[in-house]
Parts: C-alpha cells; structure tokens; sequence
C-alpha cells in the first residue's frame, strides 16, 4: 500500500465517490484510481466501497474504518511536511488563512499587516468564503487558520477558541426618523424594510432568532454578504441597514449615515478561530493567532490541540 492510494481513496469520499471529478482533482486519470483502490482493497483484503459495475454507491462499514485510519495518516504526513519546512526555511513559508468578508475587510488588515513586518518571509493567502466552507478548507488542509462567527463550532474536525466579541448595529440615512431615537425597538424595525447580510453570514442568524422569538416578522429587502454594499442600499434609501459593529467602528459612516448599537435587541456574537485537530501548527501561524486577540497565547492554543478544555480562558 502507498499514499497515492489512500488520496485516492480520501479525495474519491470527499467528491461524493465520482471518480471523474475525482481524477480531475488530483490531475490523473480514472482507469488509474480505479486500479489503485481495487490494489488496496485487494491488500486488505476487505472492500472499501460498494459497487454497482463499476460504479462507487457507499462506503463500507470495513471502509469507515479504513478511512478513519487513512485519515489519520495523512494527518500525520501534512504534519511531517510542515516541520520539515519549519526547521529548515526558518521562519518562511505560506500562512493560509480561511474566513468570511467581514473578517477579511476589517479585522484582518492589521494583523496581517504586523505578521509580514515580522515575518517577511512569509506570504499571506486569505481564502473567503461562508463559515461551512471555511471549515471545510480547514478540514481539507487548504489553510492553515480560520476565523468566522458562525458554525466553526459545530465541526469535530477543528479546535476553536474564541477571539472577541461584537455586536450589531443598526444603520439609518441622518434623515431617517430612527436616526433620532437612542434605542431601536423590534417592534420599530418589524415595521422597516430592512437591508442585512445573508442568513449565513455575520451573526444574521441571530437577528433571524430575535425576531421569532418575539413573533415578529421582518421585512428583509435586501441580503448581501459584504457590509460596504448593505451601506451602499442604505444610503440609496432601500431600507434600515444591520451590519457588524466592525463595518462602522474602523472608518466611520461620514455625516449621511447614522449607526445605533443593537446589542440589546440582537445579544452579543463571538467570533472564533479554528485549526484543524492534530495538525501541526508552525511559529508564524501561533504569532498571528496571538496577534488577533490578546486573549489568545501560544500556550493557550497548545493546550487546545492536545485536547484540554481550558477552563481559565473566557471572553
């Protein structure tokens, strides 16, 4: 048995066991894979998938196990390969960084910043996407990080620890009738047409929540995932905007827009960084968590890896 056949294996699960798209991913052909599982199977002596011709239809249970196995070994070469370049380029390298727009526009900036002046050897790859996918990247290994507010959680796959806090806001023309009132009831928005981010996006799950549970009903008029094109609708007059505390708190709204805190309707979100469970985490990529909160240390993340909850590390 050899690597080439448990990627094939791997990357055949991860496209639903189409050996086309599988083929078209790892740059050969089907004939070939197909002969590579048959040879690993055929050594096992166990089959990992179920056929129908010669058509993958399921994994076997013996496959699961397989899988997890397979799994974990090419873990482990990932993680031989990132030491090997750790001691012998030093502190070079790629950082690959996972996350949402939000994240990307205005909080990533300085951070990434303040990594290359320390680490100018090291070149910055940032992937955008929805929190699924940024897990997903994670999990495939095509990024080394991840920071997104929603779903991170949820994968078994990746340790989390939180970053910060944020709340939203609510986003009105310095003409409109709310511009004027302190604080913004549901009732009051209920009434709006309201311009807000995708319900996969920046904490939008949580407005949805709010809403429903006082039995309202919002008038989303528009769903956008970046922040600068809901301000954008704002200020053409489509309707209220709700937006990420981060949208207006680094450049500002200028003298048109007005911005209300909504943490009292909507509560408190956290965002969280993520790393693939058992990977190997090279210097800079521990220097550049430690520089997206101060919260976050080396030796916190460490403990994290290994399993431990830490229980003395709260927001």
């Amino acid at each position: 048995m050899n690597l080439h056949q448990f990627r094939f294996v791997q990357e055949a699960v991860r496209r639903n066991l189409n050996l086309t798209e599988t083929a078209k991913a790892l740059y050969t052909s089907q004939p070939g894979i197909s002969k590579a599982i048959l040879e690993l199977e055929e050594e096992l002596g166990v089959d990992i998938f179920a056929r129908h011709g010669k058509r993958l239809r399921r994994v076997t249970e013996p496959g699961q196990e397989v899988l997890k196995s397979i799994e974990i070994i090419l873990r482990e070469v990932g993680n031989l390969k990132r030491i090997g370049e750790e001691f012998s380029k030093q502190d070079a390298g790629r950082l690959s960084i996972a996350t949402t727009h939000t994240q990307a526009r205005y909080i990533l900036p300085e951070p990434v910043a303040l990594l290359r002046r320390r680490f100018p050897k090291v070149s910055v790859s940032l992937h955008q996407g929805t929190p699924e996918q940024v897990a997903q990247m994670l999990i495939e290994e095509s990024a080394d990080i991840g920071l997104a507010t929603e779903s991170l959680s949820e994968f078994d796959e990746l340790v989390t620890l939180p970053c910060y806090e944020w709340q939203h806001m609510i986003v009105v023309p310095a003409s409109h009738p709310l511009a004027t009132v302190e604080r913004p009831t549901l009732e009051q928005l209920a009434g709006e047409p309201l311009v807000s981010y995708h319900p996969s996006f920046t904490g939008r799950t949580r407005i949805d929540a709010a809403f429903a549970h006082r039995r309202l009903k919002p008038n989303v008029v528009l769903e956008a995932i970046d922040s600068d094109v809901i301000k954008t609708y704002v200020r053409l007059g489509l309707g209220v905007g709700i937006v990420a505390e981060m949208a207006v708190r680094e450049d500002g709204l200028g003298g048109d827009l007005v911005a209300k805190p909504a943490g009292h309707l909507f509560g408190l979100n956290v965002s969280r960084v993520a790393f693939k469970r058992g990977a190997y985490l090279r210097n800079f990529v521990y220097t550049f968590a430690e520089l997206l909160s101060d919260r976050l240390t080396r030796a916190l993340i460490i403990r994290a890896m290994s399993g431990e909850q830490p229980t003395d590390y709260e927001l």
